[in-house]
């Protein structure tokens, strides 16, 4: 495949997401004739696509469906170059009450995906997976070889929806490469995430951080950095089939995030434990550090953004956006 992207017609799910909309905007930049698709809602509401300016926003072909309506799915990706599929139920918390609305669109929106690709010829999708598929590291650094542990029902989804994929290449032959992102973090992020969880407590006006488990370890990955990794994904060639992970190779616990955050931002709050966030004790995932070796061998990918300077930007976004964050409210 070419990595001159000008002109290519490109189809994005899940693009009023957080890695979507940044994965939209980048493929604007390179040229790409993109068309992104967003949940419908009544509200008429373009997710975080709304935060791109106004001449991108002009660009783009914003259509709004269901993963879940293969009709649907089928017409978008007809006549399409490359499909890059993000869009899915993301929210761990949000699984454990409403595990069915998982296996509908994580597994059944995934196949309607793959199925309408394999039936309009498209040259190469990009399904994206999520560490969380690996569980609790059995050995660290985590390579693509890790087993699969569904320790969630959205981690079980996930897996599920990676099966889906594979099995289309192995027995249809479809052009799939999976990518595996760790923790991406950055501007756009919801509250659900622990990152801006952390930031926009740290911000607010109580003097607590109020927080589930500190001692899980988690491999962040700039949102930035992640994207490039989409898009090479999208362009390298020979590498059908294969799953790759996108990760930093370095952890940090959450309880030395949060104090790395406070600094940051000079704010001196207590870091509490909440019961109500805690993921059940068999479901909490403790160790998630990548091994991305595969990535830089076969994309000549690596993360480019250290910590700090990624921190610093979902900072700067987070102070200039407060209305997109509920301080004090538990998003699941």
């Amino acid at each position: 495949m070419t990595t001159n992207w000008s002109g290519k017609k490109v189809f994005v799910t899940g693009a009023g997401g957080f890695i979507g909309s940044h994965l939209t905007e980048a493929l604007l930049d390179l040229g790409c004739d993109v068309t992104a698709m967003i949940r419908y809602t009544s509200r008429s509401d373009w997710g975080n696509l709304e935060f791109l300016t106004q001449d991108k926003k002009s660009q783009v072909r914003v259509v709004a469906g269901a993963l879940e309506d293969s009709y649907f799915v089928s017409r978008n990706v007809k006549g399409k170059d490359v499909v890059f599929h993000l869009g899915a139920l993301i929210g761990i918390p949000y699984s454990y009450l409403a595990p069915q609305s998982y296996v509908r669109t994580n597994i059944e929106g995934t196949t309607n995906v793959l199925e309408a690709a394999r039936d309009h010829g498209i040259r190469r999708v990009i399904h994206t997976s999520t560490s969380e598929v690996y569980g609790t590291a059995v050995y660290t650094p985590i390579n693509e070889a890790h087993p699969l542990q569904p320790q969630s029902p959205y981690s079980a989804s996930k897996i599920g929806a990676d099966m889906i994929a594979d099995s289309f290449y192995r027995a249809f032959g479809t052009p799939i490469v999976t990518a595996r992102p760790f923790n991406t973090y950055g501007p756009r992020q919801s509250a659900r995430a622990v990152v801006p969880t952390i930031i926009s407590q740290a911000l607010g006006p109580s003097q607590e951080i109020r927080l589930g488990a500190l001692t899980p370890v988690r491999d962040l990955n700039f949102v930035k950095d992640t994207v490039r990794g989409l898009i090479l994904m999208g362009a390298t060639e020979g590498i059908d089939g294969r799953v790759l992970n996108l990760g930093t190779g370095k952890g940090i616990s959450i309880a030395d995030l949060a104090a790395r955050i406070l600094q940051i931002l000079g704010v001196d709050k207590k870091i509490l434990h909440d019961d109500q966030r805690e993921r059940p004790a068999k479901s909490e995932v403790f160790q998630l550090i990548a091994d991305s070796s595969q990535a830089r061998d076969l994309l000549g990918w690596q993360p480019e953004y250290k910590l700090s300077q990624g921190l610093a930007e979902t900072v700067d976004f987070i102070r200039h956006h407060p209305s997109f964050f509920k301080i004090g409210v538990y998003s699941v």
